[in-house]
């Protein structure tokens, strides 16, 4: 049986969905997506045009009953295992994007964590390692 979903349709999902979780998706959390489309080496072969028809995809599966389960079941489903780390880390750069993490990201974070079955020692060094890239020179 074929995936639902492409593995890099999983992988927007997981981003996306991470930037509408609070119910705000933030101009800084959009461009960090699109950044991450564009530079990140998993995305080599993707096709970047096919991004903003993937959100809005992603956004209407996530105002379904149910729409959140269903959406990290893809992600699950689809994201090949040596992938899960990637798409928790890219979930991770979204939520970092804009400084400020919200109760529904951490949330989100742990509802993937678990359903990707991600032990908490690599969980933890990929939001040290966001935390890290996205300091700023003011102390915080």
């Amino acid at each position: 049986m074929d995936q639902p979903i492409s593995h890099h349709e999983a992988l927007v999902f997981a981003m996306v969905t991470m930037s509408a979780v609070d119910r705000t998706m933030t101009d800084s959390e959009l461009k960090r997506i699109g950044e991450i489309v564009e530079t990140v080496p998993v995305f080599r072969d993707f096709d970047s045009e096919r991004l903003v028809h993937l959100a809005e995809t992603c956004g209407e599966i996530l105002q379904e009953d149910d729409g959140l389960d269903t959406v990290l079941d893809l992600i699950a489903t689809c994201v090949p295992k040596y992938l899960h780390e990637t798409a928790y880390a890219l979930a991770v750069e979204v939520a970092a994007a804009d400084l400020r993490i919200q109760q529904e990201e951490l949330r989100f974070l742990a509802m993937l964590r678990d359903r990707l079955g991600l032990e908490k020692l690599i969980v933890a060094a990929l939001e040290r390692g966001a935390r890290a890239r996205h300091r700023t020179i003011q102390a915080s």
